[in-house]
């Protein structure tokens, strides 16, 4: 009979510390092969399931528990090729064949789990464990489910379950983990993250989850430390941007650039580190380079809002950098200055600048008003400039001051 592969479902947190919600992905644990229907297990997928297909036409007169271990064998296949219709309907077969294989249950159940059908897949794990209350395979899997849907109590259970029957696997931890960071137990969650590196030190993604927890705590060293281990196993983009980020959160923004700068050499589209180099340059004072770097983020992924965000953010302090950089000029044409008014603001330095400042916020507050409020601005700046014509050159009359009040008034307007 031919030995079958299982393959669990994992969480692999993939936060970037300078996002408002962390996102999530799914990777698998791909244990060795065995060979499957009579084929080397290193085969094509076609392959394997051309001879599975052989097989299982041949095996007219053989149990039902082996005509339905060619079909998971056949299953896995299909799943290896991308084909989720065809590897369903195989393990619908192998079911049928042969309804108390708990594995069949919980192969079927990650299958409709990686495609998002969380509910389906519970019912499947269900089963599952029904018919082998210690599956911890399958446990951990509806944890998995459970974490998808929200529901993190239930997941912490399963994942618990699991662990009592199989101690040992690391995955299980990691994925708890990500359950205690939902549940508000960031010290539960560091305990499992290390528990999981201790089962299991090869894998990077067990350093990056620690890694995060450290920074979230402010630890930054010892999250860098830990992003080190996990590049030095498989350099991600992933990885060399939440090293940036910790490296930025530590003020270290030459290095964090390098980190973002190494994150999108290995993946040109990862959007988190065009967005967090962007902020980078925010904090290194390079506001072009920081715009462009949010321009990309945008072009690539249009509705991220945090992107859009700072990418206005930006904007607005490049126009206001670039106003003042401005020469401060009257909001008139001095050479065509008539009235003694017109012609002092010419002349002296301070009252220009007053007389531009003016201007700039009276047009500011103009853009955020509409209806009666905006008709209104405009009247109560039509009256200043009359009162400014009308009483300019009187012994009471300080002008300087009239310009500075008229200023505080349009920067305080809502």
């Amino acid at each position: 009979m031919p030995a079958i592969r299982l393959r669990p479902v994992e969480i692999i947190i993939a936060v970037l510390c300078m996002l408002a919600t962390p996102c999530l992905a799914q990777s698998q644990e791909r244990p060795a092969k065995a060979a499957p229907c009579g084929i080397a297990a290193g085969e094509s997928a076609d392959a394997r399931i051309a001879a599975c297909t052989a097989a299982f036409d041949s095996s007219s007169a053989a149990p039902a528990t082996d005509r339905a271990a060619i079909m998971r064998a056949r299953a896995d296949a299909y799943d290896d090729k991308g084909d989720t219709n065809h590897a369903v309907a195989d393990y619908n077969r192998a079911i049928e064949l042969d309804p108390a294989n708990a594995a069949a249950f919980e192969q079927r159940g990650t299958l409709f789990l990686r495609s998002g059908n969380t509910d389906r897949a519970i019912e499947d794990y269900n089963e599952a464990i029904r018919l082998k209350s210690d599956f911890a395979l399958a446990l951990s899997d509806r944890g998995v489910a459970y974490y998808m849907k929200g529901d993190y109590t239930r997941a912490i259970a399963d994942y618990d379950e699991s662990i009592r029957a199989d101690p040992k696997r690391a995955t299980t931890y990691s994925n708890r983990a990500a359950a205690y960071h939902k549940s508000g137990r960031p010290d539960r969650a560091l305990e499992d993250e290390s528990e999981a590196i201790k089962l299991d030190p090869n894998r990077p993604e067990f350093y990056d989850n620690r890694g995060l927890s450290y920074a979230h705590n402010r630890d930054y060293d010892r999250a860098i430390a830990d992003y080190d281990k996990a590049i030095s196993i498989k350099p991600q983009a992933k990885f060399y941007t939440n090293r940036g980020d910790s490296y930025q959160f530590r003020g270290d923004v030459d290095h964090a650039i390098a980190d973002y700068d190494a994150a999108l050499k290995l993946d040109p589209k990862f959007v988190l580190a065009w967005n967090n180099r962007g902020a980078a340059y925010k904090r290194k004072g390079d506001l072009d380079a920081a715009l462009s770097n949010y321009d990309q983020a945008i072009k690539l992924r249009p509705g991220m809002t945090t992107a859009i965000e700072n990418r206005d953010s930006i904007r607005k302090q490049i126009a206001l950098r670039d106003a003042e950089a401005s020469p401060k000029l009257p909001t008139f044409d001095c050479r065509h200055a008539r009235r003694a008014v017109e012609k002092a603001i010419c002349s002296d330095p301070d009252l220009r600048k007053l007389d531009w400042e003016v201007d700039q916020a009276y047009r500011a507050t103009l853009i955020k008003l509409d209806g009666n409020a905006a008709r209104e601005l405009r009247n109560t700046q039509r009256a200043f400039i009359k009162r400014r014509n009308s009483r300019f050159g009187r012994p009471d009359y300080d002008f300087k001051s009239e310009l500075e009040r008229r200023l505080a008034q349009l920067r305080n307007a809502k």
